[in-house]
């Protein structure tokens, strides 16, 4: 099945087929060549994604606490050693938190991330989210965030650009241009795909 992703910020459009690209342009353009295709329209602007360089400390190195343990744990997440040491951390809760972990990097328009893990449940958690795990060679700069614009987190990341032919992995941002995500943040993404399937929605 094709389907039309247009953002309306810019007016550009993606055609994706499966798993894949099938053709970027106008939407009019599109829309005309491809009328029986399934319409996505999203507001603000679509990008190729976010990479987060800090996979193993934000998905194996810090729990993401179930929402029914928000009375005990609060919402964020926790990577305090202590802490994570009186939890009595299992393999099978790792896996857990890193399902939520991950989705809250999806939610964030984060379609990959750089290392790889170690722990077996958290690798098996993000490999069927279908988040991108790209090798790096050290601990990289900047504190861990879900948010790759947020303060100390070092300078963000992108992916590739789009290409027809390429994966149908990107995100679309609630902001007038991409110079706005700065000041907004990656909690502006509303969409995210991954896989040509649609992985994270907020509106």
């Amino acid at each position: 099945m094709l389907t039309l992703h247009v953002a309306a910020a810019t007016g550009g459009a993606v055609l994706v087929e499966g798993a894949r690209i099938a053709a970027l342009g106008p939407y009019e353009e599109l829309a005309a060549a491809h009328p029986a295709a399934r319409l996505r329209r999203w507001p603000g602007v679509l990008t190729p994604g976010l990479l987060n360089p800090h996979g193993p400390e934000l998905l194996e190195r810090t729990y993401h606490p179930d929402p029914r343990e928000a009375g005990e744990l609060g919402t964020g997440p926790i990577s305090d050693p202590a802490v994570l040491a009186s939890l009595g951390m299992t393999e099978a809760r790792w896996g857990a938190s890193a399902r939520r972990g991950a989705q809250r990097l999806l939610a964030h328009g984060t379609v990959a991330v750089a290392g790889e893990p170690r722990v077996r449940a958290v690798a098996d958690a993000v490999r069927r989210l279908g988040l991108d795990v790209l090798p790096r060679s050290g601990p990289p700069e900047g504190v861990p965030s879900l948010d790759p614009f947020a303060p100390g987190s070092g300078p963000p990341t992108w992916m590739p650009g789009l290409r027809a032919g390429g994966p149908a992995r990107f995100a679309v941002f609630d902001v007038r241009d991409a110079a706005e995500l700065p000041e907004r943040g990656a909690a502006a993404c509303v969409a995210t795909v991954l896989g040509g399937r649609l992985v994270h929605r907020a509106v």
